[in-house]
């Protein structure tokens, strides 16, 4: 029988993403798993835009159980082209420390610029990243500072391709091929990958719908597609390493994500791999959120108190990103739902 008072915190994100015609949530709380959805399915694809981190996060820590990279592993190691300045690490590209601007150089020109409200990484190859490199300048010295770049997460799925022996072709095979092996089937996933081919749920900007969303130069960024149900999967997996029945260097990784990396600067907070963890009440509250042109995703967890949340629409992130901030407030409620009767 679900919990009444689960379902009544998890109901109103049904409607709390302005535009969107389909909405899935799923929330694991203690033995308690639930699902809602309007206009969808819990199997419904959606495209997740930056949480695809998150999971390019635990490709990087699963080569790294199975030593076929190591966290200091400078990324010129393993590209075919030399990245400018200082050397950067993987470690660097997954906490955002690497000084490399946000986007590559020569993104946002002609076709990508024309297409800045659409796709503007449509048309963005695998030869263009890496073209980019010799044009790139570090805004800072590689681990002095956190600065956000979706560059450097794309050149990091490249790295852990060509480190793995893959061929790095980011549509078909390389990086979408590369997850699949290592984490998303491992984990039982069927309705996640990068294909934006297979049936999804539509996007929509301001009330338009959007073709899909189309990352080839960039896929460890945001190409995923997921559920509802592979997401309270995952999250569920996060949750417990240990109990989880995948591979050892899978469940190495799944707790590997989580350890805290660095302390932003002013705060308490902290940097995992690619996942942002908020002290709370003594527990670490760890979450990312995404964005494509047609999507809104976020995920969070509290492994000491087993509460796990996903929420996925079908419209783009509007300004202050209030579905985001909803389903962050929800994650917050159910934790301290836990802590009061604890």
């Amino acid at each position: 029988m679900t919990d009444p008072l689960l379902d009544a915190r998890l109901r109103p994100l049904l409607h709390a993403a302005k535009g969107a015609t389909a909405v899935a949530v799923a929330a694991g709380h203690g033995d308690e798993r639930l699902l809602l959805t309007r206009g969808s399915t819990p199997e419904t694809r959606f495209e997740t835009g930056s949480v695809t981190k998150t999971f390019t996060a635990l490709l990087l820590a699963e080569l790294a159980a199975r030593r076929e990279v190591r966290y200091d592993d400078p990324v010129s190691r393993y590209l075919p082209r030399r990245v400018p300045g200082p050397p950067i690490t993987l470690l660097h590209l997954a906490t955002h420390t690497s000084g490399l601007p946000r986007l590559p150089p020569g993104l946002l020109t002609g076709s990508a610029r024309r297409a800045w409200f659409s796709n503007p990484y449509a048309d963005f190859t695998t030869t263009d990243l890496l073209d980019s490199l010799s044009r790139t300048r570090l805004h800072h010295r590689p681990g002095a500072r956190v600065r956000y770049s979706n560059f450097g997460a794309g050149l990091l799925g490249h790295a852990l391709v060509r480190a793995a022996g893959g061929r790095d072709d980011g549509d078909t095979a390389g990086y979408p091929a590369l997850l699949a092996e290592r984490v998303l089937t491992p984990l039982g996933l069927t309705d996640s990958d990068c294909d934006p081919h297979r049936p999804q749920a539509r996007g929509h900007w301001h009330g338009r719908p959007r073709q899909a969303w189309r990352i080839p130069g960039l896929p460890a960024a945001g190409a995923l597609r997921s559920s509802a149900r592979d997401l309270l999967t995952t999250l569920t997996a996060l949750l417990d390493p240990a109990a989880s029945t995948v591979p050892p260097s899978l469940r190495a990784a799944l707790a590997d994500v989580q350890r805290p990396r660095l302390v932003l600067p002013r705060t308490d907070n902290r940097l995992c791999l690619v996942w942002n963890l908020r002290p709370r009440q003594g527990r670490p509250l760890l979450h990312h959120s995404g964005g494509t042109r047609g999507f809104t995703a976020f995920v969070g967890f509290l492994p000491r108190s087993g509460t796990a949340l996903a929420a996925l629409a079908n419209s783009a992130p509007s300004p202050l990103a209030p579905f985001v901030q909803s389903a962050y407030g929800t994650l917050c409620a159910l934790e301290a739902r836990d802590a009061a009767t604890s």
